[in-house]
């Protein structure tokens, strides 16, 4: 059993434990569950002995195998679903990269499910000094409850990408917790698209002074769907930064999305440097967007710490502008949409998964494939 008690904090958790029992089954009132519908995770909250184990396609730097739950990465679940999710996991996907390795091409990890309802567990390790772009694809048919413990050596360059784009019909729960070492440096780009219900948790701790992280998000969604990004920032380190982006688009008769950002930077993490901001675009009447911005300081001998958070409709302006030029309203909606996107985007790293988001973006949206294959023209 692995039990640790953190700091005594309203934002972070109180509790980290591989043990099932050491967390109650949320009932919904809690302050981590209070906008998710409780009912639709309630079959992650305790532990399937028939459930499926995700899987990968293995190459020269991904591995799949049995999981050593004494070797399952430097993170300790905090919550009783994800303790559910390690128990029940029985394959790990690890993607390492050794020590002072440069990765020119990205590094894809495919995920696939066995079962109905599955657990998944990935191992992302990069080595001192290494430099790489992890791209992991959640096409799933199957609902998963798992974690992407990723950890970036010191001195170290990583930059990943969560494309979660499963079947319409599948729940999705995920914790991503990273550790970014000493001087490293970690970019992190939740996209998602696909899912019935989806609540993804990706936190951030630093493993020495120097460390920098951006945390970028995409999210589009419609139909009744149920989208929720709760982010924890913990700075621990002196002298480290992180940038928090996270942009979202929904319409459609309840549909809700939900982002969480907490930023803590504890008593010894002077000089930190940290900036957060959600933006969410309503398309229509139907949609709900919830959006809680938190801020909280042990220390004020800082760089500069922010956040801010809008959500709101349509610019009519940028839509006049563009019908004036006889461009027809279905599509002046679909270019603001997708323009309200790329700013985020354009910063994942790689050109080629920047133009495969925007084009599944641009297909959701239902948009010509030649205006989108023009307007990736132009932008190159």
């Amino acid at each position: 059993m692995t039990t640790t008690q953190a700091p005594p904090t309203d934002l972070a958790p109180v509790v980290a434990s591989t043990e099932v029992d050491d967390f109650a089954i949320p009932h919904g009132r809690e302050e981590e569950w209070r906008f998710s519908p409780t009912k639709d995770f309630a079959r992650f909250f305790t532990l399937d002995p028939a459930a499926g184990s995700v899987g990968a396609e293995t190459s020269e730097f991904v591995t799949v195998g049995e999981i050593d739950h004494d070797d399952a990465g430097h993170w300790t679940p905090v919550d009783r679903a994800a303790a559910v999710a390690l128990a029940g996991a029985r394959r790990v996907i690890r993607v390492q990269v050794p020590a002072d390795t440069v990765v020119e091409d990205p590094i894809v990890v495919p995920l696939a499910g066995d079962s109905a309802q599955n657990y998944a567990h990935v191992d992302v390790r990069i080595g001192r000094h290494a430099r790489a772009t992890v791209v992991v694809v959640h096409d799933l048919d199957t609902d998963v409850s798992g974690a992407l413990v990723t950890d970036v050596g010191d001195g170290a360059d990583l930059t990943m990408l969560s494309l979660m784009d499963g079947a319409a019909t599948s729940t999705q729960l995920w914790h991503w917790p990273v550790r970014v070492g000493r001087d490293a440096t970690f970019t992190g780009s939740t996209v998602t698209i696909g899912g019935r219900i989806v609540r993804m948790l990706p936190s951030v701790t630093y493993g020495g002074p120097g460390g920098s992280a951006t945390l970028l998000g995409a999210f589009l969604a419609d139909g009744g769907q149920f989208i929720e990004h709760r982010i924890l920032v913990e700075h621990v380190a002196p002298h480290c930064s992180s940038s928090v982006i996270y942009k979202g688009a929904l319409e459609g008769e309840g549909t809700h999305t939900v982002w969480v950002g907490d930023v803590v930077v504890r008593r010894d993490a002077v000089g930190t440097d940290t900036y957060e901001m959600n933006r969410n675009l309503l398309l229509d009447d139907g949609a709900r967007a919830d959006s809680v911005p938190n801020l909280e300081l042990e220390t004020g001998d800082i760089a500069s710490a922010g956040h801010a958070s809008a959500t709101g409709r349509f610019d009519d302006q940028q839509l006049f502008y563009l019908q004036a030029r006889g461009i027809p309203e279905k599509v002046a909606r679909q270019l603001v949409v997708r323009g309200f996107f790329v700013d985020v985007l354009s910063r994942l790293g790689s050109p080629v998964w920047r133009d495969t988001v925007l084009a599944r973006i641009a297909q959701r949206l239902g948009m010509d494939p030649e205006l989108e294959s023009t307007l990736e023209e132009e932008e190159r």
